[in-house]
C-alpha cells in the first residue's frame, strides 16, 4: 500500500469531517473539542488551521484515497503532532507511516503527543516513530463525559 501526505484541499474537508461524527472514532480519540460536534465550528477550526503559517497540517492518502490527516502545530517549545486515521482504515500501519513521514518534515525537537490511556493503538503509532512516554494526566474527555487517563509522550 502507497502512502502519501500532501498539502490539504479543500474537498479533503468532507472527509474529515465524516471522521469527526464518527461515534467509535471519537470515543477512542476521547480528548475531542467542540467543533468535532458543529458543523459550523468545524469548518472556522479547518480554516484558521489552514490559514497559520506555524501549522504543519498533511492530508494522509493510502493508495491515493484521503483516510485521514495529520498535523504538527503549537510555538516552537511545545510542538505537538495529532493525527487522525479513519475507523476503516485501522490496523494497516496506515497511521504509523503516516506520523513517520511528518516528523521527518518537522525539524522542531521535542516533539509532545497525548493519548488516552486505553488507545493502545495510537500509543503503539508514538512509540514506533520514536516518541516515549514522559508522564501521565487526567483530563476531561468530550467524546466521553467524563476524566480519562493520558499518556504524554515525547519525541526526542
Amino acid at each position: 500500500m502507497e502512502i502519501e501526505l500532501r498539502e490539504t484541499t479543500d474537498g479533503d474537508l468532507a472527509v474529515f469531517w465524516e471522521q469527526s461524527t464518527d461515534p467509535a472514532l471519537l470515543r477512542m480519540a476521547a480528548l475531542t473539542r467542540e467543533y468535532h460536534y458543529d458543523r459550523s465550528r468545524f469548518d472556522a477550526h479547518w480554516e484558521k488551521v489552514r490559514g497559520d503559517p506555524a501549522v504543519t497540517l498533511r492530508t494522509v492518502l493510502a493508495d491515493g484515497v484521503v483516510v485521514g490527516h495529520a498535523a504538527v502545530f503549537g510555538p516552537p517549545e511545545e510542538r505537538e503532532v495529532t493525527y487522525v486515521i479513519g475507523r476503516g482504515h485501522w490496523g494497516r500501519g496506515i497511521a504509523t507511516r503516516a506520523l513517520a513521514e511528518l516528523i521527518r518534515l518537522e525539524d522542531t525537537r521535542p516533539l509532545h503527543a497525548g493519548a488516552a490511556a486505553d488507545n493502545a493503538g495510537s500509543i503503539r503509532v508514538l512509540e514506533k516513530c520514536g516518541f516515549t512516554v514522559t508522564g501521565r494526566i487526567r483530563e476531561f474527555a468530550l467524546a466521553r463525559g467524563e476524566e480519562v487517563d493520558v499518556v504524554l509522550l515525547t519525541l526526542r
